[in-house]
């Protein structure tokens, strides 16, 4: 399993509290729980793969079963994140040759299953823009409490514009002084007029003082030393 996956690899961590503060504020962005969840960024190279595979581990550690969609069929991340094959996967099940049951690939992670991208089609937006893709993320939210959908970049493709409106909510992955405040507004701009509902941003790569870090480790010591002394 790849070394970006913290919140498996080091729970205790600072990052994987951070993956755990925005599991909780993903609960309250909506009155009612969103179960098929679009993550994407303006940009490539922003970190949304990362943040995607992530975030589900935090979602699947609070007991919900989680699954993991690489639908970036032009530079899918998801099965070297997870380390499974990608001989078979989302394409196969848009173009009619496979059932979703048929290509999903179990984690080490309770509870967390995952579809990769499977073979690069020639032609990604006709795919993701089919009615079988339309009716496939309602099938998936009837199986699993959550179905995270890595997407490519806002700007580069037309992808993750066909595929805002198909899924409950969208979640932009924004990369700390990197990503460009116009392509940032450009891609609100193309979300809004495709009629996507944006829960949020996730800022990525934030770098934060080591007193931040003390106060972490303080906090999580204390708690620890007083369930010893409970015990």
């Amino acid at each position: 399993m790849n070394l970006l996956l913290v919140s498996h690899r080091h729970p205790k961590s600072p990052a994987a509290e951070a993956f755990r503060t925005l599991r909780t504020s993903l609960a309250f962005a909506s009155p009612e729980p969103v179960r098929t969840l679009l993550v994407t960024s303006a940009a490539p190279e922003e970190g949304k793969s990362t943040i995607a595979s992530n975030l589900a581990v935090a979602l699947a550690q609070a007991g919900k079963r989680v699954l993991v969609v690489d639908a970036d069929l032009r530079k899918p991340q998801q099965h070297r994140i997870f380390d499974v094959p990608n001989h078979r996967g989302l394409t196969n099940i848009l173009v009619g040759e496979a059932e979703a049951g048929e290509v999903l690939n179990a984690t080490p992670v309770p509870g967390l299953d995952l579809v990769s991208s499977g073979p690069i089609p020639p032609n990604p937006a006709e795919l993701l823009d089919s009615e079988r893709a339309r009716s496939l993320w309602p099938a998936l939210a009837a199986q699993y409490q959550c179905v995270l959908i890595d997407s490519p970049p806002l700007v580069a493709v037309a992808d993750s514009v066909i595929l805002s409106p198909q899924v409950e909510g969208v979640l932009v992955v924004v990369r700390a002084g990197q990503t460009r405040t116009d392509l940032l507004r450009e891609s609100r701009a193309l979300l809004e007029k495709a009629g996507a509902r944006v829960l949020g941003a996730v800022l990525n790569e934030v770098r934060h003082a080591p007193r931040d870090y003390r106060y972490y480790y303080y906090y999580h010591s204390e708690q620890k030393r007083r369930a010893s002394e409970e015990e």
